[in-house]
């Protein structure tokens, strides 16, 4: 199990003109907590966050975090992340104290492995969910989670219970729960619609002709 050193300062002030401040200078405003101890207000610097999140457990690292100028550590993991919605960069970020002998809960997310031959057929792929929720020892939490599509078709549905799933961790969300499907060509459903209209009008129209022919000898 990897660990990654995190270095943290401890910030006195809060609030959103603060936090603002705080990046400008290139900080993340975040919180740590947890381990039965009030949450402690903290700015991390955000190219020494992205690092830690560079390894293979990307945001599920487990973290040694260091308050600047104090020698005991936290071990803590990313509880969660939130992005600015046009920059797509992080503004603030909650850090859970753990314990390494204690199973956590957390989301992760859905790898998709190869390409559908559904999606080679023209098929359009439909993913429903991006990620699941799991629970497991700190050092057990990948990444994400990987599933096979090669061999799917044009109408099939993949679902939770088809995820590769290592040993030690365990999927919270419901076995049937779908993740993705591969939709029929965008237009198939219609034409395949249109076909049977014509067929189906046509029959109406015969018998009101007919009718009249009837009529028109009597």
């Amino acid at each position: 199990m990897e660990r990654v050193k995190l270095v943290v300062k401890e910030r006195s002030e809060t609030g959103s003109r603060a936090a603002g401040r705080l990046r400008k200078q290139g900080l993340i405003p975040g919180v740590l907590y947890g381990a039965g101890k009030p949450g402690m207000a903290v700015a991390i610097e955000a190219h020494a966050l992205r690092e830690a999140m560079s390894t293979d457990a990307g945001r599920h690292a487990v973290l040694d975090v260091v308050l600047e100028g104090r020698k005991r550590g936290h071990v803590a993991v990313i509880h969660e992340l939130q992005l600015d919605s046009v920059k797509h960069v992080i503004t603030h970020v909650d850090l859970r104290e753990i314990h390494l002998n204690e199973s956590i809960e957390t989301k992760v997310g859905i790898h998709l492995d190869g390409t559908a031959v559904g999606v080679k057929a023209g098929g359009v792929l439909d993913i429903v969910t991006h990620e699941v929720a799991v629970r497991g020892l700190p050092g057990d939490i990948p990444e994400h989670l990987a599933v096979d599509i090669e061999d799917v078709g044009v109408g099939q549905v993949v679902r939770v219970k088809d995820l590769s799933v290592p040993d030690g961790l365990t999927v919270l969300d419901d076995p049937e729960q779908t993740l993705f499907h591969i939709a029929p060509p965008r237009g198939a459903e219609a034409e395949a619609e249109a076909e049977l209209v014509p067929a189906a009008a046509a029959e109406p129209g015969l018998v009101g002709k007919a009718g009249e022919e009837e009529g028109a000898e009597s």
